[in-house]
């Protein structure tokens, strides 16, 4: 991977974008995004994720140099690609931090967006300015950013393309912590090795009935979440973890991802 890689330290993968200046997501960038995402979901010693993209910035967006040369045609067939690669992250089954520093705008917003939560830099910047080009968020903006903080909140910032600052993103719930920029990356880092030793299957259970339901009615979501508590009756872990409870209390057991 030129631009994309995946570090794993102690049980956290770290997810890094590194495209000089502002890490453009060109078509590259998202072929490669979408590759980790998927070997960090399929890698039994990464627990949880961190997406960053350094101590700089996040993500000024997508590679508008690139975008700006293709034809209807061209981007109606590469559109698919362009979703799936932030979808990939949204998919992996496992907890997703999202560490935004600088600027996370346009498709930099979105990749934050595919995160289960967000850690912000005080100074940072969010938005989805696509408006602003003639064009709209194509990479998940218009359907995560609604779910995520309302939809007359949403088509606020898509109709108008304002940026964003760091609190009124908190304000929004578009963030869910601020820290100082120094510190989004250990913050985050922190978030995620709680779960390193954490119950990995019930956890993918958890977020699979969120997501999912999110998607779809009350009673069937309902019916997600039954499925799932039950299923757990059949794991190593619930077994741990219940009779751990039993013989010493809360927050003891020790867990095998099984």
């Amino acid at each position: 991977m030129e631009f994309v890689r995946l570090e794993v330290e102690d049980g956290v993968g770290t997810i890094r974008l590194d495209r000089p200046k502002m890490n453009a997501i060109s078509f590259q960038v998202q072929d490669e995004l979408r590759a980790v995402a998927q070997e960090a979901a399929a890698r039994d010693d990464v627990k949880a994720v961190v997406v960053y993209g350094g101590e700089r910035l996040f993500a000024a967006g997508n590679d508008v140099k690139e975008m700006a040369e293709l034809s209807y045609a061209e981007m109606a067939a590469r559109g698919d690609a362009v979703q799936s690669a932030v979808t990939a992250v949204a998919r992996i089954p496992k907890p997703v931090v999202a560490a935004v520093t600088g600027y996370a705008l346009g498709g930099g917003c979105e990749l934050a967006l595919a995160a289960d939560y967000r850690i912000a830099a005080d100074d940072a910047t969010l938005g989805q300015p696509e408006i602003l080009l003639g064009i709209i968020p194509g990479a998940g903006g218009t359907q995560r950013l609604a779910r995520l903080i309302g939809p007359s909140k949403a088509k606020d910032l898509i109709f108008t393309g304002r940026f964003v600052k760091a609190e009124e993103a908190l304000a929004l719930g578009l963030v869910d912590r601020l820290v100082p920029a120094g510190e989004v990356y250990p913050a985050a880092v922190a978030w995620a090795r709680q779960f390193t030793g954490a119950a990995s299957v019930a956890l993918r259970a958890a977020k699979e009935a969120v997501d999912s339901g999110l998607e779809t009615d009350l009673a069937t979501g309902l019916d997600i979440e039954r499925v799932q508590f039950a299923a757990l009756f059949a794991t190593a872990d619930r077994t741990t973890g219940m009779q751990s409870f039993v013989d010493n209390g809360p927050g003891k057991a020790v867990f095998e991802g099984r």
